[in-house]
């Protein structure tokens, strides 16, 4: 049987490793795999080397599975920064972004992150930069349109004059 390779082997390991770190089952079910080459035999080095972690992180795990079982093995609660907004707050935003910002008494026409920032501001008291404003469009289920050029309102008959010229100019 022909031995299976992976081509472009270092981004492969790179992206299923972050795959790993991103899930809460898949880091659960890593520290399993290093547990149990551990149990099988390899010593705590070996299995970090194989796994791609620390010969110190794979001893801890070792440590909390001895001394908890399984549940040694669960992530901890990261409890993070408390959220700014509260869902009767999100629920009022939602509904002004279902109107015009000038509806809503900003100077604007359309929604972006600056407008949003302005509206929690001035209706809740909440300071949000720019930037959390354009992640909370995406939260509630929105997206930023941006206004269209002038170009795409251009008057007619400049348009039309301007390809005679153009043609003029070619010939």
């Amino acid at each position: 049987m022909k031995a299976s390779k992976i081509s472009d082997r270092e981004n492969v390991i790179f992206i299923l490793q972050d795959e790993i770190r991103r899930s809460y089952e898949a880091r659960y079910d890593h520290r399993l795999h290093a547990i149990l080459l551990v149990a099988q035999g390899m010593s705590s080095r070996q299995a970090a080397q194989l796994l791609g972690d620390s010969p110190r992180t794979v001893a801890y795990w070792v440590q909390r599975f001895e001394t908890e079982g399984l549940a040694g093995l669960a992530d901890a609660d990261r409890p993070g920064r408390p959220p700014k907004l509260d869902q009767d707050q999100l629920y009022q935003i939602e509904q002004a972004l279902r109107k015009s910002p000038l509806e809503v008494g900003l100077s604007v026409n359309l929604w972006d992150g600056k407008a949003l920032s302005a509206y929690i501001k001035q209706e809740l008291g909440i300071q949000l930069g720019v930037r959390q404003c354009q992640r909370l469009f995406r939260q509630l289920g929105f997206r930023l349109r941006k206004p269209r050029s002038k170009i795409a309102q251009s008057d007619p008959s400049k348009k039309e004059e301007f390809k005679k010229n153009s043609k003029d100019i070619e010939g």
